[in-house]
């Protein structure tokens, strides 16, 4: 049986998981999908692991380009995805107002404890530590932050914490597929992050052809709606 492996942002593991089963069945083959933060995927590639499609922030897809590590004409976009605040599903007490730069930063403030991606290699974590600074709350909340591998295993860990005033943030396509977490809103417009989410085909691909039908179908029509209902922004 074929294999696709697809190394990916977090941001596209709803897209990837909603299509699998009937592709899988479709093609008679298997993927094999690894979601985690963008710098950690795009250094996989570099470092020669073995993939036939690669999903990352499109700064990071273009790096690969021109270091030859992808296919150029293959590359092509799933979509943009807004950055977003969340909240254990089980708080009982209103969710906060995030409008504007201040009330954020309220927000956190008040928050016993900050769940966030990487903040080293992951897209959303970068940004949110840059958002803290900017806030003057790097130092500040610093032994508050709880930081994890990518945004889904941070909103997975937050939905387990017993204090339901935690406060979370990552790419909304990983807060909407999580159980026990709820998204409140995005990133106010000064702080904002929309980040264009991209495919490739590598190089090493042992499967080039099956690998382009997969990157059709996540780009195209048959993938639109689930792109659409977990917070893709899609011109149609």
């Amino acid at each position: 049986m074929s294999e696709i492996v697809v190394l990916s942002g977090g941001a596209a593991a709803g897209v990837v998981k909603g299509i699998q089963t009937d592709f899988e069945n479709k093609h008679h083959c298997k993927i094999n999908g690894t979601f985690s933060a963008v710098g950690a995927m795009r250094d996989l590639v570099v470092q020669g692991a073995h993939c036939d499609l690669v999903i990352l922030s499109k700064s990071l897809v273009d790096q690969l380009v021109k270091s030859g590590h992808v296919h150029a004409d293959s590359v092509r976009s799933l979509g943009i995805v807004p950055t977003g605040i969340a909240i254990p599903s089980k708080r009982t007490t209103p969710p906060p107002s995030i409008l504007t730069a201040d009330e954020l930063k309220e927000v956190f403030r008040s928050a016993p404890a900050l769940y966030f991606p990487d903040m080293e290699k992951s897209t959303a974590g970068i940004h949110f530590m840059k958002v803290m600074r900017q806030l003057g709350l790097d130092q500040e909340l610093a032994s508050r932050f709880k930081t994890f591998p990518n945004g889904a295993t941070a909103m997975a860990e937050m939905a387990l914490d017993p204090d339901t005033n935690v406060i979370g943030g990552t790419q909304t396509t990983e807060i909407n597929i999580c159980p026990g977490v709820q998204l409140i809103g995005l990133l106010p417009k000064s702080v904002e992050l929309n980040t264009d989410y991209t495919l490739a085909i590598c190089k090493t691909s042992q499967n080039f052809e099956l690998a382009q039908k997969l990157a059709n179908i996540l780009v195209g029509q048959e993938s639109l709606a689930i792109r659409q209902q977990i917070g893709y922004l899609i011109n149609v």
